[in-house]
C-alpha cells in the first residue's frame, strides 16, 4: 500500500512538473513572438490599418507563429479585391505582411455599379466604389453580367488587348480614365479633357504611349483631340485639334 502511494505521488509530481514546463514553454513562446512592429506592403485598395486589422483578428491575432503558419500564401476569398496573403517573421516580435491583389484590366458599369474584370474578362469584384488608377473600358457589347464569370461579349479575345493596353499604361504612369474599343477596331483613351485617337493600328501601341507623357504635360489645362493614329519612327509628330 505504501508502495502504491509512493508510486501516485511519483506520478502527480512528474504529470506536475511537465505541465509547469509545459506552461513556461506556452508563456515564453506567447512573450517571445508577441508582434509589436508591423510592415505592409502590396497593399492597393486597403490602408495599413486595415490590413493589419483583418490578419491580427482572434485570440492568437498577435502572435508572429501563429500568423506565418496561418497566413502562408494564403488565399484569401472573402476580401475584396484581394488574392493572396503572406505572413512572414522579420524577428519574433516583428512580421512583415505582403498583399497580393487581384490583377484587373478594367472596369465596365453595369446598373450603377463597378464591375472589375481580370485580364480574362472573368468579373472578379463589384463595388459601389470606383477604384484609382483602374480605367473604365467601354465600347464592350453586352446584355448580362455574373460575378465569377466572363463577361459575355461577342469576341472575348479583345480582353488580351485591354490587358496588354492597361499593363502598358502603367509602364508609363498613365492614369486614363477610361478606354473605348470601337466596333472598327479603333482605340480612343481619355485623359481628363483630352481624348487620345490611338487608330486600329496595334503594332505601334507601346512607342505611342511611351510619347504620351511629355505630351499631356504640354496639353495641361486644354480640351480636344491628340491624333496619333498614323505613326512615323522618329518622328513623333502629332496633331492636336481643340474642341470647338
Amino acid at each position: 500500500m505504501y508502495r502504491d502511494r509512493s508510486t501516485v505521488i511519483r506520478k502527480i509530481v512528474i504529470i506536475s512538473a511537465l505541465l509547469l514546463i509545459l506552461g513556461g514553454g506556452i508563456f515564453a513562446l506567447h512573450s517571445v513572438y508577441t508582434v509589436r512592429t508591423v510592415y505592409v506592403e502590396g497593399n492597393v485598395h486597403y490602408t495599413e490599418d486595415e490590413i493589419k486589422k483583418i490578419v491580427m483578428s482572434g485570440p492568437l491575432g498577435n502572435n508572429s507563429l501563429y500568423l506565418s503558419l496561418k497566413y502562408r500564401d494564403r488565399g484569401i476569398q472573402d476580401i475584396p479585391f484581394v488574392d493572396v496573403m503572406n505572413v512572414s517573421i522579420l524577428a519574433p516580435d516583428t512580421i512583415k505582411i505582403t498583399v497580393y491583389e487581384k490583377a484587373l484590366a478594367g472596369y465596365v458599369k453595369y446598373l450603377d455599379t463597378y464591375m472589375y474584370f481580370d485580364k480574362d474578362g472573368y468579373v472578379v469584384e463589384s463595388s459601389g466604389i470606383r477604384t484609382q488608377g483602374v480605367p473604365q473600358i467601354t465600347g464592350l457589347t453586352f446584355n448580362h453580367i455574373v460575378l465569377g464569370e466572363q463577361l459575355p461579349v461577342e469576341n472575348p479575345e479583345v480582353f488580351a488587348g485591354i490587358m496588354d493596353m492597361t499593363k502598358l499604361l502603367n509602364k508609363y504612369q498613365l492614369t486614363a480614365d477610361k478606354i473605348y474599343f470601337h466596333s472598327s477596331g479603333e482605340i480612343t483613351i481619355y485623359f481628363g479633357q483630352i481624348k487620345v485617337a490611338m487608330g486600329s493600328d496595334n503594332s505601334h501601341l507601346e512607342d505611342k504611349l511611351q510619347l504620351l507623357p511629355g505630351f499631356l504635360e504640354q496639353l495641361e489645362g486644354k480640351s480636344g483631340t491628340l491624333q496619333m493614329e498614323n505613326y512615323e519612327e522618329g518622328k513623333g509628330k502629332f496633331t492636336f485639334k481643340p474642341d470647338a
